[in-house]
């Protein structure tokens, strides 16, 4: 009986090739919309996550990340879509941080196999953070009245038109515990006998530049995706570039009447401001 050699190892011995390494960029702020981009989410990258794994002879395959971060649960959809599709297609995948992969950016590093960075890359953030603004004084100041009208003695918590009151904010740090403890988890799991740091200290929300991060075992190395991939599989190794499909924004076609189109640019403005305090987060 013939043993069927793995995809990933043909390229070595068939000779037939050169090997080839598919590519995807995940770049932005994770599950925030900003104008008429979806913001990163499954919804947005999974064709192109997809059309990644389709290539039965790709000796790897490569996510270059350049992310601050964002909703939780988005990064980890995406991450276990990646890891899914690696374990179906038998292939390894290479990540890559670029000037930031921090919080859910980092989440989304997890999902390769090996992790590299730019010796001053932005990595880690093992943190959960909720932020928002109390108006309750300006609107007095103001003579504005908030109305209010609940069904549910909790519903309206966390309103930043009234003061805050101390079993909503013990109720939102218990659940912020629990996602922390999840990302932790998943942590421990992909990067299991490679932590080298206090975890105290890697899991503090702390981050730290890429040099710092492969001291710590938060990832395995530096180098960019040309430079890994030529060490790998030799200087002739050849990339296959995923690229998102383009759209043409057609408000007749899409459906937007007119008169709503300034509330779709208000909240375009509002997702966009979110993503650049994320990004300042960083320094960036």
């Amino acid at each position: 009986m013939v043993r069927q050699i793995p995809r990933k190892l043909w390229h070595l011995v068939s000779g037939s090739a050169p090997p080839r390494v598919s590519v995807l960029r995940l770049s932005g702020a994770i599950g925030i919309r900003t104008g008429l981009n979806r913001g990163l989410s499954l919804a947005s990258v999974a064709e192109q996550l997809d059309k990644l794994f389709e290539d039965d002879t790709a000796a790897a395959v490569a996510i270059i990340i350049n992310s601050p971060g964002g909703s939780p649960v988005q990064a980890a959809l995406i991450h276990d879509r990646i890891r899914r599709l690696a374990a179906e297609a038998e292939v390894p995948v290479l990540a890559f941080a670029e000037d930031v992969a921090a919080s859910g950016g980092y989440m989304l590093a997890l999902a390769g196999d090996e992790i590299y960075a730019h010796e001053n890359s932005i990595v880690g953030s093992i943190g959960v953070v909720s932020e928002g603004f109390g108006f309750h004084q300006m609107i007095e100041k103001l003579g504005i009245e908030r109305r209010v009208h609940t069904a549910g003695e909790r519903k309206a918590m966390l309103d930043p038109f009234r003061p805050e009151d101390p079993r909503d904010a013990a109720h939102l740090e218990a659940l912020q515990r629990e996602v922390h403890e999840s990302f932790k988890a998943l942590v421990r799991r992909r990067r299991e006998g490679r932590l080298k740091g206090d975890e105290a200290e890697m899991f503090s929300g702390m981050f730290w530049t890429g040099a710092t991060a492969a001291s710590l075992g938060l990832i395995d190395g530096m180098g960019d995706l040309r430079s890994v991939c030529e060490h790998k599989f030799g200087e002739k190794v050849e990339f296959r570039l995923v690229q998102p499909r383009k759209s043409w924004f057609n408000p007749e076609r899409s459906g937007i009447s007119a008169p709503a189109l300034p509330l779709q640019w208000a909240d375009g403005l509002l997702g966009t401001l979110e993503e650049r305090a994320l990004w300042a987060r960083y320094g960036l």
